[in-house]
């Protein structure tokens, strides 16, 4: 059945891009609602904005929405990464600006506080879409794939000068809590140069050491180093479920991404929908559901860093 929170949780912290005080609290929501965005601060234009891939403003530094009426929330991808990581279906998120806070740089606060407010069953069973033929994108050197599976594998591989990072790839079988096990406390990461231009250029404005793994060349600049070997590779993943998300419903498939980013994981999306051959909706009975992100996930999961 789709799921929503039992009671409110509230997040508050900085912009990774802004650096404005951000106050966020995801409500329950009914049966159906899906996942929005409100603006509190919008008083005389509609402040909804939908978590759904055609409302993506494409960014090649965060996941941004926009609606209708021009009102944009952003670098949504590490909040959305964690209510499918909960399986959490349905919620009304509030927001007081323009970009969630970006607190520690990864997913874990948000897991931790989902989870302490616990999760409420729902009289409406999900629906799943099922992948039925491969669906590929490319820019470039990038690429992002849909592919038939019989439960939710993303595979990624990253490819980066600096050998702080260099060559990374992993695949992981998202079911069974993984995300919460071996992704959700995976940071966000650049390059010291990347930080100089962005800030030059007004971007990055919150990006401190704190928030996010920084590195120079062999260097890892952030303090206590790297949580995991394989961390900046593990956070592209944690991106790439994040973006998945907007999809609306949970993906039966493999994602396979190549040197991808937010663009082209909603390229990806942008291009299935497209081809109603691609895909099928599929309801969910207990086999099917547990094979796809969120359940039996607990606090007892998340990564002691968080």
């Amino acid at each position: 059945m789709q799921t929503t929170l039992k009671n409110p949780v509230t997040f508050t912290g900085v912009g990774l891009h802004s650096g404005k005080p951000a106050r966020m609290t995801l409500r329950p929501a009914m049966p159906e609602h899906g996942i929005w965005f409100r603006r509190t601060d919008v008083l005389y234009k509609d402040a909804l904005v939908p978590a759904r891939w055609d409302a993506v403003n494409q960014s090649p530094l965060c996941t941004r929405l926009e609606n209708a009426a021009g009102v944009t929330v952003s670098t949504v991808e590490h909040i959305m990464a964690a209510l499918v990581g909960c399986g959490i279906h349905n919620a009304l998120i509030d927001i007081d600006g323009p970009e969630v806070p970006i607190l520690d740089g990864s997913s874990a606060s948000f897991v931790r506080g989902l989870l302490m407010r616990g999760l409420r069953e729902q009289d409406v069973p999900v629906r799943v879409i099922e992948i039925l033929e491969p669906i590929e994108v490319r820019r470039g050197n990038a690429m992002a794939r849909l592919e038939p599976n019989n439960g939710l594998r993303i595979d990624f591989h990253i490819d980066f000068a600096d050998a702080a990072i260099g060559v990374q790839k992993k695949s992981l079988n998202m079911a069974n809590g993984s995300f919460v096990r071996e992704l959700c406390d995976s940071r966000t990461f650049c390059r010291q140069a990347d930080v100089d231009t962005m800030q030059a250029n007004g971007l990055a404005l919150g990006g401190t050491l704190e928030n996010a793994v920084v590195v120079d060349g062999d260097k890892v600049l952030s303090p206590g180093g790297l949580r995991h070997s394989d961390e900046a590779v593990r956070h592209k993943m944690l991106d790439a479920l994040g973006d998945l998300a907007l999809a609306g419903a949970p993906i039966l498939g493999r994602y396979i991404g190549q040197r991808a980013g937010h663009a082209l994981t909603n390229d990806l999306l942008r291009a299935l929908f497209a081809n109603p051959d691609a895909f099928r909706m599929v309801v969910c009975d207990r086999d099917l559901m547990a094979r796809l992100p969120g359940v039996g996930v607990h606090l007892g999961e998340i990564p002691a860093v968080a």
